[in-house]
């Protein structure tokens, strides 16, 4: 069986390579720019992606959807392109961005809990189970979340 050779991979156009990874193009060209991506050029200077660039545009994502900024992300990139001599650094560079998710996620559940609890002081006005002297800091109180009475 014939080996395929990369210039019968499919080639996309920025427009439908946009559509494909959910981004659109000017933040595709965005990314080529902070040097995230380099897309690849026909022979009359077209920019052309491929597969590979779609995956490797999808790991973006990931990454940039656990908090990581441009520059934690372009720091990242560089490093990769390094190879394995940089490792020890991008370890710590992923440990600084899990630092960071964990603390935005705390304050996630924070607000998940203050939601919740508010929609049920409501609910329980709605049913007559909360007095009408209750006041929400109260109430709070009752539910034992007093991390939330400082705010």
């Amino acid at each position: 069986m014939p080996v395929k050779s990369i210039d019968t991979e499919k080639r996309y156009r920025i427009g439908d390579f946009a559509e494909m990874v959910g981004l659109n193009s000017p933040t595709l060209r965005y990314y080529e720019k902070e040097g995230l991506i380099k897309p690849n050029r026909s022979e009359n200077g077209v920019r052309y992606y491929t597969e590979q660039d779609a995956r490797w545009v999808r790991f973006l994502l990931h990454l940039k959807s656990t908090g990581m900024t441009i520059e934690q992300l372009k720091r990242y990139v560089k490093l990769r392109a390094q190879g394995d001599s940089t490792i020890n650094q991008r370890v710590e560079l992923l440990e600084e961005v899990r630092r960071n998710f964990e603390v935005e996620y705390q304050q996630l559940q924070d607000s998940w809990t203050l939601l919740n609890d508010k929609l049920d002081w409501y609910k329980g006005k709605q049913a007559g189970t909360v007095e009408d002297s209750e006041d929400f800091a109260n109430y709070l109180q009752s539910l034992n979340h007093e991390y939330l009475q400082d705010r």
